[in-house]
């Protein structure tokens, strides 16, 4: 069904996700995390792997409304607790929820409340590319202080070490991962956008 003159007036971010239910988008947000966590290279001085699955948050958190990102990184740790293999492969933590109690806990823990967070910000920045920027920005170094402090909290280190551990290693990738999902998600809403505006110039 085409949208009507009124709903089509209204901002992107009040909208309903056209031709799929928010379980269909969880389900298929879920996917993705689960494909991105599945890249990953293993780096011999730190028991944090480096992976794609930061990029799956930071890219869901910019396209889904904030409810409905954080929905999906809750039921994505729900899916990893229950045993599934949705989880980066480790040596160090086994499947299930002592996953989420490795080293690699705080950056799990963290995923809803960063992915609501990157689409708090956007949708309060214009929805331009340096919104995009700022907000996968901002969730991205979410993801990495709660990471640093979980490893802190659990090897007793103290703030230097944890963070050349578990923050300095991945900021260039990061940076890499903020851009693309910034690329990404502003070619999305100028997609959505255009049947829109076709309506809109008849």
């Amino acid at each position: 069904m085409l949208p009507t003159l009124s709903e089509s007036r209204l901002p992107l971010a009040d909208r309903s996700i056209p031709f799929a239910r928010p379980a269909a988008v969880v389900l298929a947000g879920t996917v993705l995390a689960a494909v991105t966590a599945h890249v990953a290279v293993p780096l011999w001085f730190t028991p944090v792997p480096l992976t794609l699955e930061p990029f799956a948050v930071l890219l869901l958190g910019l396209v889904l409304t904030p409810q409905l990102a954080a929905l999906t990184f809750v039921t994505y740790l729900a899916e990893g607790a229950m045993g599934l293999p949705v989880f980066a492969p480790s040596a160090v933590a086994p499947l299930g929820i002592a996953h989420l109690l490795g080293p690699t806990g705080g950056y799990l823990l963290a995923y809803p409340l960063a992915a609501a967070l990157i689409s708090w910000i956007w949708r309060r920045t214009g929805r331009g590319f340096s919104g995009a920027l700022l907000a996968a920005a901002a969730g991205d170094l979410a993801i990495l202080a709660c990471g640093a402090l979980w490893l802190a909290a659990l090897t007793h280190f103290l703030a230097r070490p944890a963070a050349e551990l578990a923050v300095l290693p991945f900021l260039p990738g990061d940076a890499l991962k903020v851009a693309a999902a910034a690329g990404l998600a502003c070619g999305w809403m100028r997609l959505r956008r255009r049947p829109v505006e076709l309506l809109q110039s008849k």
